[in-house]
């Protein structure tokens, strides 16, 4: 049978209370009692339990992660990065996988507060008000990663999304296209399809591209809707050369409905992407994209949660960290 706190306490020949001093602020502690008891936590192989020290403490040394569609490519570099942060500062981290389910994600709040996590990482979703009001009510410390809620003073970490897409786009016509096409995620309940929307509208528009403007389908998250996008798009406007994705998983839908079609890529149209995932430059042809720092947004994530959780407050409130353009092989001028 596991030992527990009173086999360490009856060993040592102290009390329980002395036994949890020893373990969590072991100067009170005179240096007799504190040899005994560390013996006998030596001896009988003791550890602790986490959870019952988190409803005696109120602190759990632990995480929660909430993000939208744990099967997408896009969340294994941000989790590595907030898990790598977390080993840093002894946490470790409970991911839930909410779907964007609204009832789903507000239960997982309260599971949270059941096994007191000390804050939560919200991820690359939109803050409805009733998931800021139930983080609220619990008193959770946030952070948002990969997304961002300017009518809260929540911390977060993110890009410049409209900035980015704006330079992909503009790639695309310095290059000679003046038929661009868009694959958009749907503007009014995504995070991210707005401003990337509106950098593909602010590119169009510095180059007298006006007619492009209306050169755009919309797809949910995952690459079967793009697939079907693509075809509604093309077939509508069958002289577009050149296609923005807002994200890889649409740009990979993208080519395949082409190669499906014969249509070579990019010699008879570009595609460029959003996000740089792994298999980014594993595909065929490897993917032109706009590269986020994926790894880096979750690893500031933790940190800066960490920061909330030890001082109250952090020094920079909406972080944006630098994006790059990447040319690969979807990609390329027309002649």
């Amino acid at each position: 049978m596991k030992p527990t706190i009173r086999d360490v306490a009856n060993y040592a020949q102290v009390s329980i209370s002395t036994v949890s001093r020893v373990m969590n602020a072991p100067e009170t502690v005179v240096e007799a009692k504190r040899i005994r008891v560390l013996e006998a936590i030596d001896v009988l192989k003791y550890q602790p339990n986490g959870f019952a020290r988190g409803l005696i403490y109120k602190k759990s040394d632990t995480l929660g992660v909430m993000i939208p569609d744990i099967e997408n490519p896009y969340y294994a570099g941000l989790i590595r990065g907030m898990q790598d942060a977390a080993v840093k500062i002894n946490h470790s981290l409970m991911i839930c996988n909410t779907d964007r389910d609204k009832k789903r994600l507000i239960s997982y709040i309260q599971n949270f507060y059941e096994k007191q996590v000390d804050g939560i990482i919200f991820a690359s979703d939109s803050l409805h008000p009733e998931y800021y009001e139930e983080m609220k009510r619990y008193q959770f410390p946030i952070v948002l990663a990969s997304t961002n809620a300017p009518e809260y003073d929540i911390p977060s970490v993110d890009i410049d999304d409209e900035q980015a897409a704006y330079e992909a786009v503009r790639y695309l016509i310095e290059n000679g296209h003046r038929h661009i096409g868009m694959i958009s995620f749907p503007i009014a309940i995504t995070v991210n399809g707005k401003p990337r929307h509106s950098g593909f509208l602010r590119a169009l528009r510095e180059s007298g591209l006006d007619e492009c403007e209306n050169y755009v389908e919309f797809a949910n998250h995952f690459y079967e809707d793009a697939y079907i996008a693509t075809d509604r798009l093309l077939t509508q406007h069958p002289a577009i050369t050149a296609v923005f994705a807002a994200s890889d998983e649409f740009a990979m839908g993208v080519i395949s409905y082409l190669r499906e079609r014969g249509r070579l890529v990019p010699d008879q149209l570009s595609v460029i992407g959003f996000d740089d995932i792994r298999m980014a430059h594993m595909y065929i042809p490897k993917l032109s994209t706009i590269a986020q720092p994926v790894y880096e947004i979750g690893y500031r994530a933790v940190q800066k949660l960490f920061e909330i959780i030890s001082t109250g407050s952090v020094a920079v409130l909406r972080e944006k960290l630098p994006h790059k353009l990447i040319i690969r092989e979807s990609t390329s001028g027309l002649v």
